[in-house]
């Protein structure tokens, strides 16, 4: 790391001796050059990802890390027990990589952070999220964290960390449920972009400064902030009852054995989504048949049909009940969790009812042709392929 004495610095306190004075030493990655304040022995990363894009994030900080003779490890949090968690080592940095799902962390990510253990020794740490970037001519457009950064950084801070980095990383966006995948130029491009954004963070922090680029977004986070509760109460259920397997289907079982949090299960010899499922679009951009769609018309039909009928008749009906507490401040907020548990309660059995139905050849085509996923201009996210190239 450092071949001229002069440079050579240990971060122990109160050494003195030279190496000539002892006999043995150990040489461990935790010197540093002068100038530097910090000095790492390691960096563990923790990660959950759908379709690649936080964990490429992760692997650029890693690379980074490497440069830096810091001993490293990544952590995907999918594939480890995370009700026992080790508590981080002296001299250690830890950072969290995850993407965005609706302006908030995914709940496998959220349920990690809460559990995970208390600093002993004021470890320095970082979180990354990777969120929604777009690419419309030569125009790069961000995307938006939401809650993601401020509320665990201060949950991070409470337990005895200090928050060094805060950065979101405007990654191709996935969610292709909502819009068509990107061209692979676009993706190339916002790619290059981004691994210079990573490794301008990483040299930051490895260098004992800190890079909290998060906190010049609190305005407009903030503001987004009630979508983030609504979609974390009820929007993450209703995604979750969108998706099914089309006719090409070959039961190959891909989509339940690649799940990062088993969320798939076979129901009728053919893939079913419960509730536990997080829209990382793993599935539908691994799938080699293109057989997994959202059901646009299903949900959009239903939906309305809720709206018009159930909601409609529900409130019609408790109104004389429930109309002294109209007036309370909080009202509000209760009707709106009425109407959502109703949403989600039929959704459920009706999501049931189409898994059994689909079967019959004139549904399966009203579902499947009512899907914008059917078509072929509606692209999937293949990040791995494209890395590849």
């Amino acid at each position: 790391i450092a071949t001229r004495d002069p440079d050579r610095i240990y971060i122990e306190k109160g050494n003195t001796h030279r190496l000539s004075e002892v006999q043995y030493f150990t040489f461990e990655p935790h010197v540093h050059i002068p100038g530097r304040q910090y000095g790492y022995k390691m960096e563990n990363i923790y990660y959950f990802s759908g379709t690649g894009n936080a964990k490429n994030a992760a692997l650029w900080m890693i690379a980074e890390a490497q440069k830096y003779n810091v001993k490293t490890e990544m952590i995907d949090i999918s594939r480890i027990d995370r009700r026992n968690i080790s508590t981080p080592e002296q001299d250690s940095m830890i950072g969290f990589s995850s993407p965005t799902h609706g302006f908030n962390f995914p709940p496998v990510m959220m349920k990690f952070l809460l559990r995970f253990p208390k600093s002993k020794f004021k470890n320095p740490v970082f979180i990354m999220n990777t969120r929604g970037g777009l690419k419309f001519g030569k125009i790069f457009f961000p995307g938006l964290s939401g809650i993601t950064q401020y509320f665990y950084s201060l949950m991070l801070l409470l337990k005895g960390y200090r928050v060094v980095g805060m950065r979101g990383i405007d990654l191709p966006s996935n969610w292709i449920s909502l819009h068509p995948g990107l061209s692979n130029s676009a993706i190339q491009q916002i790619y290059e972009r981004r691994k210079e954004t990573v490794h301008r963070f990483a040299e930051k922090i490895f260098n004992g400064k800190k890079d909290l680029h998060a906190l010049l977004e609190i305005v407009q986070d903030l503001l987004i902030s009630p979508i983030s509760v609504a979609y974390y109460i009820a929007g993450r259920f209703i995604l979750a009852k969108s998706f099914y397997a089309n006719s090409n289907c070959n039961n190959c079982n891909l989509c339940i054995d690649n799940c990062p949090i088993k969320a798939i299960i076979k129901v009728d010899e053919r893939p079913f989504w419960t509730y536990k499922c997080e829209s990382c679009m793993r599935c539908m951009n691994d799938c080699p048949n293109r057989a997994i769609e959202t059901a646009h018309g299903f949900i959009i039909g239903l939906l309305y049909l809720i709206n018009i009928f159930v909601l409609s008749y529900f409130w019609s009906a408790v109104h004389p009940l429930l109309n002294r507490y109209e007036g309370l401040g909080y009202w509000k907020y209760i009707s709106w969790l009425i109407e959502n548990s109703i949403v989600i309660g039929l959704l459920f059995i009706a999501y049931r009812i189409l898994h059994r139905i689909i079967r019959f050849p004139v549904i399966k085509q009203i579902i499947e042709y009512t899907s914008l996923t059917k078509f072929t201009f509606w692209k999937r996210y293949k990040i791995k392929k494209i890395m590849k190239q």
